[in-house]
């Protein structure tokens, strides 16, 4: 495995980083907040990842950056009705959103129907069309065994997904190295243009470090850019920051 130096890895991350809120609590104070943490001292982050409802507002604020605006459907459980995820996307598309996060219905999946999974994604990516990304989130730590891992990402692949994100970062397994290399080796396996997307427990230069040696080693290292690889994450960028030399109010440093 590839070995970068901390620093290496904290400035090649940060461009990679999808800034997340996806709390209860958030309010339009909090995301103005988070998208004014978008540009740091070494330059954009990718983009800003926000519930539905505050779109616009993020849209607003990135008005004048190249940060993307994503935001999340079917989320965070993946059951709901096909229909009203469909409705979902389109209305946040319609608000701005840049980017889709869709969880894949791995519930079902765990039960033993493909079926679902595999036409919610193709209809999600059929609402998105070609200029807005799909990322679907296949809940790798619910999952459970390399083989539904490998499983789950085969159908998002087949069914047009642009990128394979491992978590929502709302259940008790999140980003794991194990699920991300069953899914880095899926997609290098496909040969198709996707994209990998680590989130969920994500938050110190070192794990980012082994995540982006993992990728470099099975994809190759121009293959890590914001078109291909994100990072999902709150506290990291407060943290690469810091170990950057760089004072900053974003979060508490947790190591």
């Amino acid at each position: 495995m590839r070995r970068l130096t901390l620093q290496e890895a904290a400035r090649l991350s940060i461009p990679l980083l999808d800034l997340t809120s996806l709390n209860k609590a958030d309010t339009d104070a909090s995301i103005t907040a988070l998208c004014q943490k978008a540009r740091t001292p070494e330059g954009w982050v990718a983009a800003v990842c926000v519930y539905p409802r505050f779109v616009a507002l993020a849209k607003q604020n990135l008005s004048d950056s190249p940060v993307k605006v994503a935001t999340v459907v079917n989320f965070p459980h993946g059951e709901s009705p096909a229909d009203a995820v469909i409705v979902e996307t389109t209305e946040a598309i319609r608000a701005g959103a840049d980017e889709i996060d869709l969880v894949f219905p791995y519930k079902a999946l765990l039960a033993g129907d493909e079926n679902t999974g595999r036409k919610l994604v193709a209809a999600v990516k059929a609402a998105c069309g070609e200029a807005v990304p799909l990322k679907v989130i296949i809940e790798s730590g619910e999952l459970m065994t390399p083989d539904n891992v490998r499983r789950a990402s085969e159908l998002a692949i087949a069914a047009g997904a642009d990128f394979l994100k491992t978590s929502t970062g709302k259940v008790k397994v999140n980003a794991t190295l194990d699920a991300a290399e069953v899914m880095l080796n899926c997609i290098r396996e496909s040969r198709a243009p996707v994209g990998f997307k680590a989130a969920g427990g994500v938050g110190t230069p070192e794990q980012a470090r082994l995540y982006l040696s993992l990728a470099m080693n099975i994809m190759g290292d121009d293959w890590v850019s914001p078109d291909n690889f994100r990072f999902g994450a709150s506290s990291l960028l407060h943290n690469l920051l810091v170990l950057l030399g760089h004072g900053s109010d974003h979060a508490t440093l947790e190591y």
